[in-house]
């Protein structure tokens, strides 16, 4: 299981320092939520802070766009040459063009689904895609309680991917924890993001190696 750590619960006052231990701590990838206000009710942060953890991050960067006008945060962020580049199909009314767009600039082309959104609605973009995310708490906020439908839905992807794209990754983000990890693991996920529990965690290294099972 690959983890990738949620910027978005660390200290905004010191996020040099949480970055750098995080990557210090052996996690493997950097997740990075950018929200516009628009598509959650919630505002973080834009090229200019991104930048600054790109500069200190020694693993690859993680972004997942929770906006509108998902085409022009793209081509904002595509310059810090992050691993991935996520958007939502709820708000994409053209995901195929912007999935071919992500991936002609070098990046490896993601699509969120909601905790509502069945995992069909990506059945015809599989094949193009490198990773699924499944949203395991409802967009915008940290320390939410995840959602135990996501386990059945993981599956349901999960036997979609190997019959369509076996490559293709499947990543689940929200109310992750040691306790829930298995679970995940069970059904197929390859990599999980964590906020809190990582950030909260009085040793981050013991958080990150807890779900690297």
């Amino acid at each position: 299981m690959l983890v990738a750590p949620s910027i978005l619960s660390a200290d905004f006052g010191n996020l040099q320092r949480d970055v750098e231990d995080i990557c210090k701590s052996g996690c493997d990838l950097v997740h990075v939520d950018v929200m516009d206000g628009h598509f959650v009710p919630n505002l973080t942060i834009g090229p200019v802070v991104v930048t600054a953890i790109a500069k200190v991050a020694t693993k690859p960067l993680d972004i997942h766009l929770m906006v509108k006008n998902n085409t022009f945060f793209v081509e904002l962020f595509a310059p810090l040459k992050p691993e991935y580049i996520s958007f939502h199909i709820e708000e994409e009314k053209h995901p195929h063009r912007l999935i071919q767009k992500i991936r002609s600039l070098g990046i490896k082309p993601a699509i969120v689904l909601n905790p509502h959104t069945p995992p069909e609605s990506v059945e015809f973009l599989l094949k193009d895609l490198d990773m699924v995310l499944l949203m395991s708490v409802n967009p915008g906020f940290g320390g939410q309680s995840f959602i135990d439908s996501v386990i059945d839905k993981a599956a349901r992807l999960n036997k979609m991917r190997n019959k369509l794209n076996p490559s293709c990754l499947i990543e689940v983000d929200g109310g992750v924890n040691n306790k829930n990890i298995q679970s995940l693991k069970d059904v197929g996920v390859d990599i999980v993001v964590a906020g809190s529990y990582v950030f909260k965690h009085a040793s981050k290294e013991v958080a990150i190696k807890s779900l690297q099972i």
